[in-house]
């Protein structure tokens, strides 16, 4: 909150900064302008005259803004003056032909330096005048003859040129260069701090996949220490279950997007390891997984990770009698308009179980673990029985991930 309030706070001084030396700047020239118009160029009517009064109704402007400092008003005052003045000038130096006309672009730069609100609107504005400054060309007015005499036009040409020149570039364009300075120092401010961020953010990925390895030797420790078959069992389920969010956190060390895996590569990866685990190297059990070239985020990974792995594990503790034969069918597909929500089947041609397969009835840990998971994840499960063995039908919903802005 305070670094947007600081990076507002210099915005408004830059655009007073730059509108304080356009007045300055062009005040002091209008005065030069009106003198070599009179003593130089002949020309002493009403063109020097609009160019002494800009000039010092605008030094009376600054002024006032020293009183009430406010940006917008000494803008409006600034635009209204140039703008008056200009026009002014135009009529009595040739209308359309005049080579003064090319300073109302200034004015529409000195809106936009505003808002951009204003400079849409001086846009428009001087697009007519310009249009209306034509008709009336025209229209051949008496009183609106061109004051510059034949022999000082191209000499004042050059001055018009040299006035419009200056202001462009020295006021505007010196503002344009040092405006993009800072944005390339702040992109690359950005750049830098996006880069440390996502290093660390891969090195505590790493760190996470190793402390839940080492959680799972730990386990695996813990097994080997006792004879209880059924406590084996159990915490041999629970060292699959970390190896399962250890999988993910090393998918997002080893990527470029730290906040998304390719989901396909990971369930290969963690079938591949529970059928070796659990059913060992022996076997002649195949899956076929037909799931999309697809991300999901980390807050969606890993309890679905969590819940393929029991029910994978279910399939070859319980579906398949001998253990060394049978297929399993992972599938994903996207339901809806693309609002991310899926429909995940999981199915065995094993020989299924008969324990009803809800969450508030089963005396499994498994099947209360894929209920639960299915509910965090703002879905559900519905056993299939219309298929053989085991089978199952997971709707979830992959939801945004929320990141953490750089501060």
């Amino acid at each position: 909150m305070q670094n947007s309030t600081k990076k507002s706070n210099n915005r408004l001084s830059d655009k007073t900064e730059l509108l304080l030396k356009f007045n300055y700047t062009s005040s002091f020239l209008s005065i030069v302008f009106g003198a070599l118009c009179i003593y130089l160029l002949q020309v002493k009517h009403i063109i020097p005259h609009a160019f002494f009064t800009y000039a010092i109704l605008n030094l009376l402007n600054i002024a006032a803004f020293k009183r009430h400092s406010s940006l917008l008003i000494m803008a409006v005052a600034t635009s209204l003056l140039s703008l008056l003045s200009t026009i002014i000038i135009v009529l009595y130096s040739g209308g359309i032909n005049s080579p003064f006309l090319f300073v109302l672009a200034l004015i529409v730069l000195a809106g936009y330096v505003v808002t951009r609100l204003f400079g849409k609107i001086y846009l428009y504005t001087i697009l007519s005048i310009v249009c209306m400054i034509y008709i009336v060309g025209t229209l051949n007015i008496s009183f609106l003859s061109n004051e510059v005499p034949e022999t000082s036009r191209a000499h004042f040409s050059l001055l018009c040129a040299l006035f419009s020149i200056y202001l462009l570039c020295v006021i505007f364009g010196k503002n344009l260069l040092k405006t993009h300075h800072r944005l390339y120092k702040s992109k690359t401010e950005i750049e830098a701090q996006i880069l440390e961020k996502e290093t660390l953010l891969k090195e505590i990925h790493h760190r996470v996949k190793n402390n839940l390895q080492t959680v799972s030797s730990l386990l695996s420790m813990q097994g080997r220490s006792t004879t209880n078959e059924q406590i084996k069992k159990i915490i041999k389920s629970s060292q699959n279950r970390v190896i399962s969010m250890a999988i993910i956190h090393e998918m997002l060390y080893t990527n470029d997007n730290l906040s998304k895996i390719d989901f396909k590569p990971y369930v290969k990866e963690l079938t591949a390891f529970l059928i070796k685990s659990v059913a060992g190297s022996g076997n002649n059990i195949n899956v076929n997984i037909d799931i999309p070239d697809i991300q999901l985020g980390i807050d969606t990974a890993i309890p679905l990770g969590l819940l393929i792995n029991e029910t994978i594990t279910n399939s070859l503790k319980y579906g398949f009698e001998d253990k060394n034969e049978g297929l399993i069918e992972i599938g994903l597909k996207e339901e809806g308009n693309g609002d991310n929500n899926y429909l995940l089947t999981i199915s065995d041609n094993g020989i299924g179980f008969s324990d009803e397969s809800n969450s508030k009835t089963t005396k499994s840990l498994g099947l209360k673990l894929i209920h639960n998971l299915a509910r965090q994840l703002q879905g559900s499960v519905v056993k299939d029985e219309s298929r053989g063995g085991t089978a199952y039908n997971i709707k979830f919903k992959d939801s945004p991930q929320t990141l953490s802005p750089v501060a």
